[in-house]
């Protein structure tokens, strides 16, 4: 129950991992906190539950995580002591094509390149330079413009030439095989924009980039075990946390010096109402939401049987094919088609945590990417991708749940039509979403922040956007 007589120095509307990130650095900052999810479970895009069968542990949204180990701000939390124990598949990532090879992008660059044939010398001169100097690439893409780019001039305008690229321009300009231009084309896919559109290429290389340096890891027991740590944690530093209170009016919260929000522009226009400028209001009203997914878990009697044996030991394999048919898959959806052949995103944790799922059993986790706000049904297109290349595989359902982007909205609102990024991520709204101004965690009132996805770096469980949105707001406090 919400007291209107308590008084706290901030209130986070949000439970998911950006409003309990927010909630910590408060609370570490020895301030009173007060946290408020709608839902009965906290987590937002990091949740996992029973939704196919009784011993089946799947995870609804996020589920492969190398953004919280590079996050700077996760690596400085405890998360060990609360329960979080990461465990990293034998390959990160698999990519099979019909003639029965697949790529991967393995732990080192040289195991990489020796399932990438003729095009091993381009990925160890593409990604060696960038794998030397990681930390300063991350820290930088992790966050709001900073001063990383100024320091390092040369080393992030190396990197900065090729990531303003799309994802299949520097495939095809850098590789030669079709293995290689796939896999890049794959990791340049969570980009959720076109293949041709710029600057897709950054998160290519950035996923590549986390493979090579701090793994492509699954929590033990499900992504819900990451937001229970940061509960746990910040539970630990006095901070409150209250469940099943839908916040509809900022008007009806309880007083405190500020407030911020782990919700999307088109939330805070709702909840904020009058408190905010008529320019801001109209810059959030212009803010621009992408492509929804359509979301897939499986209960299986037995492992997928992919013909290609590096695709058993991954723990995300991505099924789509070629360059030019993920190309042409994503290019549907942002026409507003949904594609027959999509490109499907899968993690298969249980061959790996044998917690997931009873002796012998296994889950599935997929999505595919579907037009903002659909409706169908894909559950027979994404079966469709993953029998092509595990034959079999329908043979050993034994349940699914499946989730449109309306629903996948509807279980969290941040997922504005499904869009699992909190909005479009090209270079209008990468780093100066929601709005082009020095601080992008501020609003117009200047007691009320962002702090969700839609703020840098966006979407991705790091706690990142609700860190630097705390840190804009303890300015605030200490000055008042």
């Amino acid at each position: 129950m919400v007291t209107r007589s308590s008084s706290y120095d901030a209130i986070i509307v949000g439970a998911g991992p950006n409003g309990l990130a927010a909630a910590i650095t408060i609370a570490q900052a020895g301030r009173s906190v007060l946290v408020l999810e709608a839902k009965e479970t906290i987590g937002g895009g990091c949740r996992s539950d029973t939704v196919t069968l009784p011993g089946f542990t799947h995870d609804i949204c996020s589920a492969i995580h190398p953004l919280a180990l590079a996050s700077p701000f996760f690596r400085a939390l405890p998360l060990e002591r609360y329960g979080v124990e990461w465990i990293h598949p034998t390959l990160p990532l698999a990519h099979p094509l019909d003639d029965g090879r697949a790529a991967v992008i393995a732990r080192s660059i040289e195991a990489t390149g020796e399932s990438l044939g003729s095009d091993a010398s381009a990925y160890k001169k593409l990604m060696q330079p960038l794998v030397e100097n990681w930390q300063i690439i991350i820290d930088t893409f992790l966050g709001p413009l900073r001063s990383n780019i100024l320091q390092h001039p040369l080393k992030m305008a190396q990197f900065g030439l090729l990531a303003s690229r799309s994802g299949s321009g520097l495939a095809r300009s850098h590789f030669n095989d079709s293995l290689a231009r796939a896999i890049f084309a794959g990791m340049s896919a969570h980009a959720m924009l076109p293949l041709e559109t710029p600057p897709g290429a950054a998160i290519g290389l950035i996923m590549g980039l986390l493979a090579h340096t701090v793994g492509w890891p699954l929590p033990k027991g499900g992504s819900q075990k990451i937001v229970d740590a940061l509960a746990a944690y910040l539970r630990d530093l006095k901070g409150k946390i209250i469940t099943g209170v839908e916040v509809k009016s900022l008007d009806d919260l309880p007083p405190a010096q500020v407030v911020l929000c782990d919700v999307t522009p088109r939330q805070l226009l709702r909840m904020a109402g009058s408190r905010l400028s008529g320019w801001y209001k109209r810059q959030l009203q212009h803010y621009r939401y992408g492509p929804g997914i359509f979301k897939l878990d499986i209960a299986l009697d037995g492992p997928i049987p992919w013909t290609a044996e590096a695709c058993k030991h991954a723990g995300t394999v991505h099924v789509g094919g070629t360059l030019s048919e993920i190309a042409a898959a994503e290019r549907a959806v942002w026409k507003g088609i949904h594609p027959e052949h999509p490109f499907v995103l899968l993690a298969q944790q249980s061959l790996f945590d044998d917690t997931r799922a009873p002796a012998d059993k296994h889950t599935v986790w997929a999505y595919c990417h579907v037009p903002h706000g659909s409706h169908v049904d894909m559950t027979e297109r994404i079966e469709a991708q993953i029998e092509r290349f595990a034959p079999g595989f329908r043979d050993r359902i034994l349940s699914r749940h499946t989730a449109n982007a309306i629903e996948v909205e509807r279980y969290n609102p941040n997922y504005v039509g499904g869009d699992i990024n909190g909005g479009v991520q090209d270079f209008r709204q990468l780093f100066t979403r929601p709005t082009l101004q020095p601080v992008p965690y501020a609003t117009s009132d200047k007691h009320l922040y962002l702090c969700s996805s839609s703020t840098p770096p966006g979407g991705g469980v790091h706690g990142l956007c609700g860190y630097f949105a705390a840190r804009a707001a303890l300015q605030h406090l200490e000055a008042m």
